[in-house]
């Protein structure tokens, strides 16, 4: 089955991630590759961060005495990876052996609900080029946060509600090379767009519940956006809703769209719940999916499949082949 239109097309790699045995991912909240196109999967079962070479293969894991519920990822550019954990309301930036380097956020301490203090179940974390540290706090906090290298708060952002800068569950944020800050405003439905200092640009509509962000390095990016299905009885098998992969221009300009955007489900070409996007080297997208965590709601009559996939390989189809799209 291929996925996507034009030059964003894509083959589904099933099965591309090889697990010992007895091991399972449940949810993977998000992923990330380094340069050598190795993959993390920061997952909710026993093993957090479990890492893969670009074929599939085990690696190795890490972080089982770290982390207590994973939630985003965000690789930097000198090795290193930053980690969010929405359980224990910390963001850890570690080597890609499971090194703890800094630490934002006191283990299992939340503010205050919508306080704007950090941190109440963080969500996501991207870097500016010049390395301050963004952090989007999202489930018990309506919150942009900014940090120094160094972990010093230098200043925060936002507040609830649906006017220009004000949030509703700031799920996902990433960061361009010219320094502009994207945060995916998910019950919202957009992705609002400031600059380095939390003024309001522009925001980008369109959307439904976006969850994911990921823009590759460099200037005037495309952008790969995670939505999530609708969760109402009344809009639940809507179609052209989600849960679905967008991609667009550094301007919000739809380019792409993959994925069975009816409801989604388990098939070649569905999603239940895209929570985490990661690209590497060859244009290949890898999708993590807190299908477990989302199942009940999109669809609290069927049971739970049991194993249910959480972690998708989209491998980019190169120019030169000639295929049919879906």
């Amino acid at each position: 089955m291929i996925l996507g239109e034009g030059e964003y097309r894509y083959s589904i790699e099933e099965n591309w991630a090889k697990l010992p045995d007895k091991w399972s991912f449940k949810d993977v909240a998000s992923v990330a590759v380094d340069r050598h196109d190795r993959v993390y999967a920061f997952s909710r079962g026993e093993h957090p961060m479990i890492v893969f070479d670009a074929e599939g293969n085990f690696l190795r894991s890490w972080g089982e005495d770290i982390f207590t519920r994973a939630h985003g990822l965000h690789m930097g550019p000198d090795d290193t990876i930053y980690c969010t954990d929405e359980g224990d309301h910390t963001v850890r930036k570690c080597t890609l052996d499971g090194k703890v380097l800094l630490e934002i956020g006191i283990p299992g301490k939340r503010a205050p609900y919508l306080s704007g203090d950090p941190f109440n179940r963080c969500t996501h974390t991207a870097l500016s080029p010049q390395g301050d540290i963004y952090v989007s706090d999202g489930y018990g906090n309506a919150r942009v946060h900014k940090y120094a290298p160094d972990g010093r708060l230098l200043l925060s952002w936002g507040e609830p509600g649906m006017d220009p800068g004000q949030f509703n569950l700031p799920h996902n944020i990433t960061c361009d090379a010219d320094g502009w800050v994207y945060v995916a405003d998910r019950e919202n439905h957009r992705v609002q767009v400031f600059d380095g200092n939390g003024k309001y640009e522009t925001q980008w509509n369109n959307l439904h519940r976006p969850s994911a962000l990921y823009m590759p390095p460099g200037r005037c990016p495309i952008c790969y956006i995670g939505e999530c299905g609708p969760v109402l009885s009344t809009n639940r098998k809507s179609p052209n809703l989600g849960p679905r992969i967008s991609i667009v221009d550094h301007k919000g300009k739809l380019l792409a769209r993959l994925g069975d955007a009816s409801g989604g489900g388990t098939a070649l070409g569905q999603f239940v719940s895209p929570h985490g996007i990661a690209v590497d080297s060859t244009g290949s997208i890898y999708v993590g999916e807190v299908s477990y965590t989302a199942w009940p709601n999109l669809f609290p009559d069927m049971p739970l499949p049991d194993p249910l996939r959480t972690l998708q390989k989209l491998t980019k189809i190169k120019d030169e082949v000639v295929t049919t799209t879906k």
